[in-house]
């Protein structure tokens, strides 16, 4: 594997984390939280439930001093839409908004930046039911203005912002799950419908930013899983091509162009979905731009044609095409580990939108466990980091403008489906999927590494 050089990063590098509210805070039913869709989720044989989380909300300052004596001065966090607004619509919730304004403040006491994610997929449960989430208009203008609400109430604290995280997922068929869709037969429509407004919500409440919050900075925000042809096949190759236009660049050029990709609204109308597209919601997509582009990076995969059905929707090719890549290292998971595929997304994104970039998710999960004494010796974590620090360090030397590198969930969290055996974090959190334990906070061996290489921005690793 090639050894990256080492690019100067510049001396206001952003070094932090990244998690969500539903991974970190638990309290799901104290200080007048209303349910979200993940509240009602039962733990199963390989996940917990999202009841207690790592109990952030009761144990923040220590989890700051943790940031803090790492070296963080970077944290983004989502805000919890129905902590904020039990019903998703209707009264606000003050007991919600006091507790972010603390937690808002001792960050910045700590000398930590703090970026806000408005929606990280768990949606109000009252909005799933009653509209079946962002399948239906309504709820695009109720999270305006709870977005908009955050944005008055923190906007004199936080000068970072996103609305969705990982917002091209919701082009993929993971969008039903995210966006509070609860009843229906997950048509093509549909999936076009969600994606759409999520893409109108996002725009707006951009728009509102650059046109009255002129000293924020918001950015859109993609998951890119690079993807290879699993041969030179001409075929093969055209698939890929075709897959990242519709779930990749058509939000990138949504992002920084204001306007849909051509070939995803020929597909619209040759589906006979292109009513989808209002004429008064391509001129409010039409004023979007950005201040920066963030994405999470974990992995590569490659995609056969042999393997895609015959008139499949693009969205899908990923599903139906996916094939192990044979020259790469793996996880437990199967998620391949590229740097190499981090350095090419860097270079793609700033040639593309010649805006400064923003990773804000990077890691590997591991299974891990802790006796109650020694040290966790978690080379491989230091390994994966190291690489993926010297692939973006080439990519500074090679004219990137990149402003951070923030690690995912570097405090244990639960991963993505509800499983605290899936461990992201530097710092090992003494719990189960069934079993919380004392919750107790454990450096591993890799924290001690990343704190020197933060301490010398990128110099030591």
């Amino acid at each position: 594997m090639e050894i990256f050089r080492v690019g100067k990063l510049k001396k206001d590098f952003f070094w932090g984390n990244s998690t969500s509210s539903m991974q970190t805070e638990g309290a799901w039913n104290e200080g007048g939280k209303g349910l979200s869709i993940y509240d009602i989720k039962p733990s199963t044989e390989n996940s917990s439930d999202w009841k207690i989380a790592i109990d952030e909300y009761h144990r923040y300052p220590e989890d700051i001093k943790i940031m803090k004596d790492l070296g963080m001065n970077f944290y983004r966090f989502q805000i919890s839409w129905s902590r904020i607004q039990p019903d998703g619509e209707g009264e606000f919730n003050q007991e919600g908004i006091d507790f972010y304004r603390r937690f808002i403040s001792e960050l910045l006491d700590a000398g930590i930046e703090p970026m806000i994610c408005l929606y990280h997929f768990d949606m109000p449960l009252a909005l799933a039911k009653k509209y079946n989430g962002f399948l239906n208009r309504r709820v695009v203008d109720l999270f305006f203005e709870y977005a908009k609400k955050m944005i008055n109430i923190f906007g004199d604290q936080v000068k970072y912002w996103l609305t969705f995280n990982e917002q091209n997922c919701f082009s993929l068929s993971s969008a039903f799950a995210s966006s509070g869709y609860l009843n229906g037969g997950k048509t093509v429509r549909e999936l076009y419908q969600i994606q759409h407004n999520i893409i109108l919500a996002h725009c707006r409440i951009a728009n509102y930013v650059h046109d009255l919050k002129p000293d924020l900075l918001i950015g859109g925000m993609e998951a890119f899983q690079e993807v290879y042809p699993a041969s030179a096949l001409p075929a093969d190759v055209e698939v890929v091509r075709k897959y990242k236009e519709f779930v990749d660049y058509n939000l990138l050029r949504i992002f920084t162009e204001g306007k849909y990709s051509s070939e995803v609204v020929c597909f619209m109308e040759k589906n006979h979905i292109e009513d989808i597209l209002k004429v008064s919601d391509l001129a409010e997509i039409s004023r979007n731009r950005s201040d920066f582009i963030s994405f999470s990076y974990y992995t590569t995969t490659t995609l056969t044609s042999s393997e895609i059905p015959i008139a499949s929707v693009p969205n899908y090719y990923g599903e139906a095409g996916y094939k192990k890549n044979p020259y790469l290292l793996s996880n437990e998971w199967n998620w391949q580990i590229d740097p190499q595929g981090f350095y090419g997304i860097l270079m793609d994104l700033f040639n593309r939108t010649h805006l400064p970039i923003f990773p804000i998710e990077n890691g590997i999960g591991v299974r891990e466990n802790w006796d109650g004494k020694h040290q966790i010796n978690d080379d491989y974590r230091i390994y994966y980091h190291r690489v993926h620090i010297q692939a973006l360090e080439k990519a500074v030397s090679d004219g990137v403008d990149v402003i951070g590198y923030l690690g995912w969930g570097l405090i244990d969290i639960p991963s993505s489906r509800g499983d605290v055996d899936k461990r992201y974090g530097v710092v090992y959190v003494n719990r189960t999927n069934h079993e919380l334990l004392d919750l107790k906070r454990v450096p591993k061996k890799s924290y001690y590494w990343l704190q020197k290489v933060i301490k010398s921005n990128g110099t030591e690793l």
